[in-house]
C-alpha cells in the first residue's frame, strides 16, 4: 500500500539543502597580532631616537679636524695683519645684502656630510662658522702677502668681524688729505695690490667711506665727503683692478662711525675708507665668527 511509504520514502528524515555550507569559526585573537606589530614598530621607534640622541664628543673633534684640513690648514690661523689691528670696533650692519640681490653670486646651500648626521644645529653652525672664519683668514692671508711684497703691510689694518673681513685703509694722511677725496700715490698702491686678490674672491664687497668731524669746506656736508672717496676707490677698483661692477657698491657713513682708540689721533685716522668682504653665509653662523676667531687666540 502507498501509505507505508512515508512522505519521502526515507523514514521521513528531512533532505539537506544543497548550497548549504556550515559557518566559518569567528577567530576573536586576531588584535594580538596587530596589537604585537604596533610594539615592535614602537620599540624601533625608540630605539632610533635614542641612537640619534648619543653625540660623541671625539667624533665632532674628528670632524672639525677634518674639515679644516679639507679647507687647507689643520688648525685655522689666526690673522697675521698689520701692527695696528683695530680691536673693541663694534661693526654694525648698515649694508644691504648684496647677494640676495646679485643671485648669480650667491653662495649655493652645501648639502651635510655624513658625518655631521646626528649632530645639534648649534654643533653644525659652530662648524660652518670655524670654516667660514678659514676662508677670511686665508684672503687676508692673500691681501697682507701682497702688500708686504710692495712694502706697504703696515698701510692697512685687518680684522674679522660678524660682516666678514674689513680691510681698513687707516694711515694718517697717507690716503686722504684733509677735507679731499682724492686718492693719493699710496692709496693707489694699495687699492691696485689688494684689487687682483678680490677679484678671484666671489663675494659682495662694500667699500665704506668716512670723514672726521672737522666741517667740510669743499662739500655740503661730510656725508658727501665720505662718499666720494668710498666712490673713488670703488672706481678705482673696478677701473684698474677688475672686480665686477655687480659685485661691489660704496656708501659713506660722514664722521658717524669714528674710531676711537687711545693713542689714535681723531682727525687723521677718521678720514679713511673700509673694504668689507662681505660673508655669504647666513646671519646666524656669521654671528659666531669674532666668536670662533677668539677661541682661536685663546682669549
Amino acid at each position: 500500500m502507498s501509505a507505508g511509504r512515508g512522505s519521502g520514502g526515507h523514514g521521513g528524515r528531512p533532505r539537506r539543502k544543497k548550497g548549504h555550507q556550515e559557518e566559518e569559526h569567528e577567530n576573536h585573537e586576531r588584535w594580538a597580532v596587530s596589537y604585537a606589530d604596533m610594539m615592535t614598530v614602537l620599540v624601533g621607534l625608540f630605539i632610533v631616537l635614542y641612537s640619534i640622541s648619543q653625540v660623541d664628543q671625539a667624533k665632532f673633534e674628528e670632524l672639525r679636524e677634518s674639515l679644516a684640513i679639507g679647507f687647507g690648514n689643520r688648525l685655522p690661523s689666526v690673522i697675521e695683519g698689520s701692527n695696528g689691528a683695530l680691536t673693541g670696533v663694534e661693526a654694525v650692519e648698515v649694508t644691504p645684502d648684496l647677494a640676495a640681490d646679485v643671485g648669480s653670486d650667491a653662495v649655493p646651500p652645501v648639502a651635510p656630510a655624513p658625518e655631521t648626521q646626528g649632530m645639534t644645529q648649534e654643533q653644525l653652525d659652530f662648524i660652518a662658522a670655524a670654516a667660514e672664519l678659514n676662508h677670511l683668514q686665508e684672503i687676508a692671508q692673500q691681501v697682507t702677502g701682497t702688500l708686504d711684497a710692495q712694502g706697504l703691510g703696515d698701510r692697512v689694518r685687518l680684522r674679522v668681524t660678524e660682516r666678514g673681513l674689513v680691510i681698513g685703509m687707516v694711515a694718517d694722511d697717507v690716503f686722504f688729505g684733509a677735507d679731499a677725496a682724492t686718492l693719493t700715490g699710496t692709496a693707489l698702491r694699495v687699492i691696485d695690490s689688494v684689487s687682483p686678490v678680490l677679484a678671484r674672491a666671489t663675494e659682495q664687497i662694500s667699500v665704506e667711506g668716512h670723514a672726521n668731524t672737522v666741517p667740510s669746506v669743499r662739500y655740503p656736508t661730510n656725508w658727501e665727503l665720505s662718499s666720494a672717496r668710498a666712490t673713488e676707490v670703488l672706481r678705482r677698483m673696478v677701473d684698474a683692478g677688475g672686480i665686477p661692477g655687480n659685485r661691489i657698491a660704496a656708501v659713506g657713513f660722514g664722521d658717524q662711525r669714528p674710531i676711537d682708540e687711545a693713542g689714535v689721533d681723531p682727525l687723521e685716522s677718521n678720514r679713511r675708507v673700509d673694504v668689507v668682504v662681505l660673508s655669504g653665509v647666513p646671519e646666524d653662523i656669521r654671528a659666531l665668527l669674532p666668536v670662533v676667531a677668539a677661541q682661536q687666540q685663546g682669549l
